[in-house]
């Protein structure tokens, strides 16, 4: 029997094309976003998004420039830079120079897990992006995240690459910290890059920015730029 090319059975057929193509589109993952969201989605399984208000993202610069010279916020983008030359925080403070975002949410027990989105400009070199403050003596970090030439290593240890090429692109962190086991892990682009022991310490929080390290000749100038900065926390 011939095929029947009635305007009816041409309308059934378009009528099924477009409800397969509806129900592919809808149980399709969505990559990308923030929040937990396409590639990183499953790292955050089983953790509460903490409600962080624009007050708890404190931005430590130095303290002889104005903010708009340190700091840049647009688009959903946090863009922080410092040269090496700046002041610390303040007079009295004995660190050095340094455009850092310190999270305001003081944690000292469960596990706790940072995410966002990195951006380093190439020539960036010599400074802590990320790290998690308080330790035990004689640390003051559990953990800092360095760029030195392009790559993300554990401190200023350049056998601990996390990932051989940050520069000009976007990479999403995922940095999850056990208090009660004394651990850290952090997954670069989703895939886990570092396991490591904590350092102790009773309080503890997250920071990112750029940080000015005395290792490996730093660059004159250091930026790095955030989105998608999220908290997340479990028992």
């Amino acid at each position: 029997m011939a095929a029947s090319n009635s305007p009816a059975s041409c309308s059934l057929l378009l009528l099924l094309v477009v409800m397969a193509v509806t129900a592919s589109s809808t149980t399709s993952p969505v990559a990308g976003g923030g929040g937990g969201s396409g590639r990183s989605a499953h790292l955050t399984a089983g953790f509460t998004r903490v409600r962080l208000t624009e007050s708890q993202f404190v931005v430590q610069k130095p303290y002889d420039v104005p903010l708009r010279e340190r700091y840049e916020q647009s688009g959903g983008v946090r863009r922080m830079w410092v040269f090496a030359t700046d002041k610390p925080i303040s007079a009295s403070h004995p660190g050095v120079a340094r455009t850092e975002i310190k999270v305001d949410k003081i944690y000292s027990s469960g596990v706790w897990q940072f995410e966002g989105d990195v951006f380093v400009p190439s020539g960036t070199s010599g400074a802590s992006v990320m790290q998690i403050f308080g330790a035990a003596p004689p640390h003051a970090s559990t953990l800092m995240l360095h760029v030195y030439g392009g790559r993300l290593t554990y401190y200023h240890d350049l056998t601990k690459v996390l990932a051989a090429r940050v520069y000009d692109r976007w990479v999403r962190l995922n940095v999850a910290h056990d208090v009660a086991a004394g651990n850290v892990t952090v997954f670069v682009d989703g895939q886990r890059r570092l396991s490591a022991a904590g350092h102790g310490g009773t309080e503890h929080y997250f920071k990112f920015g750029v940080y000015k390290q005395s290792h490996h000749q730093p660059s004159r100038r250091m930026e790095s730029r955030w989105k998608n900065v999220a908290v997340y926390t479990k028992p």
